[in-house]
């Protein structure tokens, strides 16, 4: 059977067995614990299945991976105790086609993401770390506050790195779904960093795609730009702060980020003619875009040189926010290829030098939550009955069907199970609660007798496709 039959077969066997999987072995809403390096080991036994019960297509498979590592000068000891025996993790390959940044409404992605709690928490890591900081910037020539938001956005500042082991999904994607060329070159990099010493196997904890540490390196990223930023011989983005920061601040500078300039600006268009050429590639001289009378929505002046290349995003069409962004928005980008992503990383940058957000509102009548309001929502679901689970900010499969139970209930349209401020509203209004429906001991929810005050919890950040860095 060829390795094309061995992802069809995959296909099948994830279409088969992973809502069992889901429902058996994931806590819906559940808050991901924070990360720390681990002790020194391999991957854990539950990974790992003896050859005579490994599928013979993934074994011929691993066959090929061990030659092309050994050829990239991976010793074969190291990749037979680490990828050898490994058991395929099938739940990865849905996540190819799923990506945040692409398939969420830029009002939702960024009201997580820019949000006051993520300001809070930032401008409390760069007093934190401010030695840090001030050596990077003035090595790499990259400010502090956009080090620190390419942190907040990529691990909510080291909280959450994601749950997966690394080698496992290298190597299922490796095997198996598409892009497989690109996942083994990301295999063999990761191999090559626990071969190193500058990470061991089991600290490559990460993104079901590979991305891990502080600041979400692929592997093929951590070779090339990953730094020591603590001086002790060794590049760690899993347990070194510093390593982190520094790596980060490399990636922009090698990127292309020009100190001193800003990123872009928000800026406000003129009634008509403004903007019938949009996008980051639309580049044209920063004097062609004032002349059509785009001013700083803030009323600030622009200070770059005319010629400056600079593009125009609207990412909501004209209705919405507006921005003019120049060479440092596109190094930005380049970490990981969305506009959306970018943006997220832009404006909350601004928020850390003290800006006070988007003058512009984005064009809906239903403006996304901040992750505080997701908690409340979440509270007032489980108030009403509704067995979610913990109420922790992550709009999971079980808190969309109760929004939609409560949409129907209310009226409310459409009946689509977002999360935004028209259900919020009209649960905090005190609408009726609906008949708490019927749960079985093993999935009841506790309900307060009285809303409690929220907790700050970790969210998940967004998990772009692996094609980033």
């Amino acid at each position: 059977m060829s390795i094309s039959t061995l992802t069809a077969s995959a296909s099948i066997a994830s279409a088969l067995f992973l809502p069992f999987l889901l429902q058996t072995s994931a806590v819906p809403n559940a808050a991901p614990t924070p990360v720390v390096a681990p002790a020194q080991g391999t991957i854990a036994p539950s990974d790992m299945l003896p050859p005579d019960l490994l599928p013979p297509e993934f074994v011929q498979c691993i066959d090929g991976l061990r030659a092309q590592a050994l050829s990239a000068g991976v010793d074969a000891a190291v990749f037979d105790r680490h990828v050898r025996h490994l058991t395929p993790d099938f739940t990865v390959l849905p996540l190819l086609d799923k990506q945040p940044e692409f398939s969420t409404p830029i009002w939702d992605y960024l009201s997580g993401l820019v949000d006051q709690e993520r300001v809070d928490d930032g401008k409390a890591m760069l007093s934190t770390h401010a030695q840090t900081l001030s050596r990077v910037a003035a090595q790499y020539g990259v400010d502090a506050p956009s080090v620190v938001a390419v942190w907040g956005v990529e691990s909510n500042f080291g909280r959450n790195f994601g749950k997966r082991p690394l080698l496992v999904s290298l190597t299922t994607l490796s095997c198996m779904g598409r892009r497989q060329a690109f996942f083994r070159g990301e295999l063999i990099s990761a191999l090559q960093i626990v071969q190193s010493g500058d990470v061991e196997a089991q600290a490559l904890v990460g993104s079901w795609a590979g991305a891990f540490g502080h600041t979400q390196f692929m592997p093929s990223t951590f070779q090339r730009i990953a730094v020591d930023g603590d001086g002790d011989g060794r590049r760690d983005l899993v347990a070194s702060v510093p390593d982190a920061l520094a790596s980060t601040a490399n990636f922009l500078k090698v990127a292309g980020w020009r100190s001193g300039e800003p990123w872009g600006y928000e800026v406000r268009l003129p009634e008509a003619g403004a903007g019938t050429v949009s996008g980051r590639t639309e580049r044209l001289p920063l004097s062609n875009w004032t002349s059509q009378g785009i001013v700083r929505a803030d009323g600030g002046a622009i200070t770059l040189p005319p010629s400056t290349p600079a593009a125009l995003l609207l990412p909501a069409g004209r209705q919405g926010p507006a921005f003019l962004v120049f060479r440092n928005f596109d190094a930005i980008y380049s970490y990981n290829a969305a506009e959306s992503y970018a943006l997220a990383i832009a404006l909350l940058s601004d928020r850390l030098r003290g800006g006070t957000g988007l003058r512009t509102p984005w064009p809906t009548p239903d403006p996304g939550l901040s992750r505080s309001e997701r908690r409340e929502l979440q509270v007032l679901l489980l108030a009403r009955g509704h067995a979610i689970g913990e109420a922790d900010g992550m709009i999971g499969t079980l808190s969309r069907q109760a929004i939609q139970q409560e949409q129907l209930r209310l009226g409310l349209q459409p009946v689509d199970g977002r999360a935004g401020q028209q259900i919020l509203r009209a649960l905090r209004d005190g609408a009726p609660a609906a008949t708490p429906p019927a749960t079985s001991p093993a999935t009841s929810a506790k309900v307060p007798i009285a809303l409690p005050a929220i907790a700050p919890v970790v969210p998940p950040p967004p998990m772009p496709e692996s094609g980033r860095k």
